[in-house]
């Protein structure tokens, strides 16, 4: 297959198997995405939607937000990891909303960039599902299966994220990542992965970690 066939192979795959997308990550406005997305740094989705629920009904804004001190927030999101970094710029964050977009979370990337604690797969996040301006924020499970798909060569998340950009079409990015990572999670998992059931690296996975996989599997 060409790296088109490929593609259009994953997006019509994904499409059948994912019609109705669900968010990952639980909140109800711009805001709480944001934060959400902060805390979701090195941590699962299901342990932040854990916390929170604790953390917003204390303060779901950034006025509420900056009422709290800096380690009363840690103390919340302390089972997130990174605590220290996060609540600083948590709180941080929450003052320059205030202070300089009226309360708002901005709608730009470079805002959102500005931020502390904010970087572009955050931003890249927030812009997508808050604000459905096209995007292709990339985590683990994306740059894994890129690569395992052989639609990028997998060296780093901004090459990753070109070559999504290049490859599909934009007006199904912001669809399309949301589709990806749950793929990723349910079938084409990076550890405890049963090539039989993950239909779409079977069929056009790269052949150095078709082999591999073979290879571990006949060595058991």
């Amino acid at each position: 297959m060409t790296k088109k066939e490929r593609a259009t192979f994953v997006i019509n795959t994904l499409k059948n198997l994912y019609p109705e997308i669900p968010i990952p990550l639980e909140h109800k406005d711009p805001y709480t995405l944001l934060i959400a997305v902060l805390l979701s740094a090195q941590c699962t989705d299901v342990r932040v939607n854990k916390i929170t629920p604790i953390l917003f009904a204390k303060a779901d804004n950034p006025i509420d937000m900056i009422k709290m001190t800096v380690e009363e927030i840690k103390e919340i999101i302390r089972p997130c990891g990174l605590s220290p970094m996060k609540s600083k710029g948590i709180h941080g964050l929450s003052h320059i909303l205030i202070d300089k977009h009226n309360g708002e979370v901005p709608q730009s990337f470079e805002a959102l960039e500005e931020l502390p604690a904010v970087g572009h797969k955050t931003a890249s996040v927030v812009m997508s599902q808050a604000f459905g301006v096209p995007a292709f924020p990339v985590d683990t499970h994306i740059h894994r299966l890129m690569y395992r798909w052989n639609l990028t060569n997998g060296k780093n998340v901004v090459q990753t994220e070109k070559d999504a950009k290049a490859v599909f079409p934009r007006e199904i990015w912001n669809d399309l990542h949301l589709q990806i990572i749950w793929y990723g999670r349910e079938y084409s998992q990076a550890r405890g992965w049963n090539l039989e059931n993950d239909i779409i690296t079977k069929t056009i996975g790269r052949k150095a970690v078709l082999k591999e996989y073979y290879n571990k599997i006949y060595k058991k």
